[in-house]
């Protein structure tokens, strides 16, 4: 089923985080010499064109960093958009297409397909998360678990699938999780009431619990999100149960291992949320080639 997914912002963050990581792409792949193979075997008047295609059906993200791209190359080629970030890709969906310089196209082509794998490859997950819970008041989000230096790209790509950003960065919000909670006995009032100090009205408060009996005390103590870690949809539920009774207006997340086929279970529980690592650190990258035209010496 297609998805009615907004148009996701590419903005300065993504901007900035595209330019620092192309940067570093074609210093690796370049290297100090340039693509040797195209200048000892191809004209440097030597024209053509190419196409970038979906070789399977997916979603589409990444696609506004290619002008970005072409532009750090100081490549002679012209790039035309055949689909847009967040679109839906079938098997031979032209995705845009390159015309220029030969050399220059063959030394973009490995370069451009690498971010537009891995960033669709994400967005294409997601996407399949977000259709296993429609019909629920669940959204799915990302976590923290992303390529390091990736992650404004990666996030962007969630939400190109459909998906929601949980925080960006550890400065973004309050979570306190076991470790937190080891470090001040176990005691939920005393961490929240902590966080409370520190965040004002100016940060989320969010609680991490794994036991029904944690989560009642965190319903006492009241931080805007209690994300339940490892229960099952039977204990997940019970606890919606609780929230709704004693303080509804506390948003349940739900988090833990969470696959294709367990989300919707987890999701017809009445959670609000439910957050997947693996959208950005297990998804594969969905199979895109350039296919060129016939070039030419002109």
């Amino acid at each position: 089923m297609k998805l009615d997914r907004s148009p996701p912002r590419f903005g300065p963050a993504e901007v900035q985080n595209a330019r620092q990581l192309i940067e570093l792409a074609l210093a690796e792949d370049l290297g100090p010499s340039g693509d040797v193979t195209s200048i000892a075997t191809i004209s440097s008047h030597a024209r053509g064109s190419g196409k970038i295609v979906s070789r399977v059906d997916g979603v589409l993200a990444g696609s506004y960093l290619i002008p970005l791209l072409i532009e750090s190359m100081h490549a002679d080629l012209h790039w035309s958009p055949g689909a847009s970030d967040g679109e839906d890709l079938q098997s031979g969906t032209i995705v845009g297409q390159v015309e220029g310089s030969m050399r220059d196209m063959l030394a973009f082509e490995r370069t451009a397909l690498n971010f537009l794998q891995r960033l669709s490859g994400i967005a294409t997950l997601t996407s399949r998360f977000v259709s296993q819970v429609e019909g629920t008041r669940a959204q799915i989000l990302d976590t923290r678990k992303t390529t390091p230096g990736w992650r404004a790209l990666e996030k962007y790509a969630v939400r190109c699938g459909g998906g929601v950003n949980h925080r960006m960065s550890l400065s973004d919000m309050i979570l306190i999780k076991d470790n937190h909670l080891a470090a001040v006995s176990g005691d939920i009032a005393s961490a929240v009431n902590l966080a409370r100090t520190l965040a004002g009205d100016s940060l989320l408060v969010e609680l991490e619990v794994d036991t029904l009996d944690q989560f009642d005390r965190a319903l006492i103590a009241r931080p805007d999100i209690i994300l339940v870690d490892n229960l099952g949809p039977d204990a997940l539920q019970e606890a919606v149960k609780r929230r709704d009774r004693v303080a509804p207006s506390i948003l349940l997340e739900a988090s833990g291992g969470v696959t294709l086929g367990t989300v919707r279970a987890l999701a017809k529980t009445g959670v609000d949320r439910i957050s997947v690592g693996a959208l950005t650190h297990s998804s594969p990258a969905l199979d895109l080639g350039l296919d060129f035209s016939q070039g030419t010496n002109a």
